[in-house]
């Protein structure tokens, strides 16, 4: 027998090769099983071999393992819906820079492996070794402040820049910046960034992320669990925040309302072994609450991204640190009465002893310069 131990839950890897249609076709029908979770998936790995000695196994040999009608069922002929999907695999993984990796493969990502349930496929589109790095987790809000967009993109444009891979879930918000900002690092160090998706790894949601996942896709890597072709369903969204834990040192988040997906990533990092950190906001702020609750939970806070490099034992590789955006003229009008807090107008106007009318020029100002919120109910805040 090759590729796999006969004994205990992890294979041994093999190297990763040009996947033939038979190959595609033997790993689809073992991940399409139905009934089967990736436990007793594994088991039949261990026990049997690769998918097509599993696969040429008698039913009777199968019950050793798993009952007789998820025997007969995986044993079946495959379906033309199996069949249309390997045929598509086939087609995608020809093309330069798309991977179908397994847990057979030397190139498959070790870290999964602390999963109960670890991916018995993946799809990768972008650079292998993207993969195999130190990284970084930076997740948060979707609907994120213009403060916390700002400092993902500046944390992940450090952290990068030091050599970590920042791992995020492509998705609005938070994510987004942190995938940026990492690719701005990534011309200063030796980082990178991956998304890891909850769509098939053909599909980009939100669409209008298209652009930055090819250029994730060109710098970094793109991973997915799911068949290509699979839409975004809600369920799968909390299932690929275990892959973004697993392949990270330590989860940052950014920014999380008390009830947020980022607590459930934080959750399994923290049942993994990795760090938990978080950055922590005005008490006024709804999109705080989670990153409070965190910290009260035994989360280390954090302020610069030098605090997470120094955690991680890296303090010395940051790179050179990135300048915040000016604020014209808010000496001049505001001062300091502008903070990070949420203020209105009135007591603006109030502090500051200025007419209404020249208040809210300064701000509008402040605003477009990306230097001032305005948020709902005409009230401000200093963005850096």
């Amino acid at each position: 027998m090759t590729g796999l131990a006969a004994t205990g839950a992890n294979p041994v890897p093999v190297p990763a090769t040009t996947r033939s249609a038979a190959d595609i076709e033997a790993w689809l029908r073992l991940t399409g099983a139905r009934g089967l979770g990736t436990g007793a998936l594994r088991q039949l790995l261990a026990t049997f071999g690769l998918p097509h000695q599993l696969l040429a196994q008698t039913v009777s040999a199968l019950v050793a393992v798993i009952p007789e009608k998820h025997a007969r069922a995986l044993l079946a002929p495959p379906d033309a819906v199996t069949m249309a999907l390997v045929e598509r695999t086939v087609a995608w993984a020809a093309v330069p820079g798309n991977h179908v990796v397994t847990l057979a493969d030397a190139a498959y990502p070790r870290p999964l492996l602390d999963l109960s349930d670890p991916p018995l496929v993946l799809y990768v589109k972008g650079r292998l070794e993207a993969l195999g790095g130190p990284a970084i987790a930076m997740v948060g809000a979707r609907s994120a402040t213009v403060q916390g967009v700002e400092d993902a993109r500046r944390f992940a444009r450090v952290l990068s820049g030091a050599g970590l891979s920042v791992v995020s879930g492509l998705a609005l918000g938070i994510d987004g910046a942190a995938h940026e900002g990492a690719l701005e690092g990534a011309q200063e160090g030796a980082g990178g960034t991956v998304a890891v998706i909850g769509t098939g790894a053909d599909l980009v949601y939100p669409a209008r992320h298209r652009d930055l996942a090819h250029r994730i896709a060109a710098h970094g890597a793109i991973v997915s669990e799911f068949a290509l072709g699979m839409p975004g369903r809600s369920h799968h969204f909390p299932q690929r925040n275990r892959i973004i834990a697993a392949l990270a040192r330590g989860v940052l988040v950014v920014e999380a309302a008390a009830r947020s997906g980022s607590l459930i990533t934080a959750r399994l990092a923290a049942e993994m072994g990795r760090e938990v950190y978080a950055i922590p906001g005005s008490i006024h702020a709804p999109l705080s609450k989670g990153c409070h609750l965190l910290i009260r939970q035994g989360a280390k806070l954090v302020e610069t991204a030098q605090d997470v490099l120094e955690e991680l034992g890296m303090a010395g590789q940051a790179a050179r640190p990135v300048a915040p955006a000016p604020m014209p003229g808010l000496d001049d009008v505001l001062g300091l009465t502008l903070t990070h807090d949420p203020v209105t107008l009135d007591a603006l106007c109030a502090r500051t002893a200025l007419p209404p009318e020249q208040v809210v020029a300064s701000l509008l100002e402040l605003e477009l310069a990306g230097a001032v919120e305005r948020l709902p109910g005409n009230v401000y805040r200093r963005v850096s």
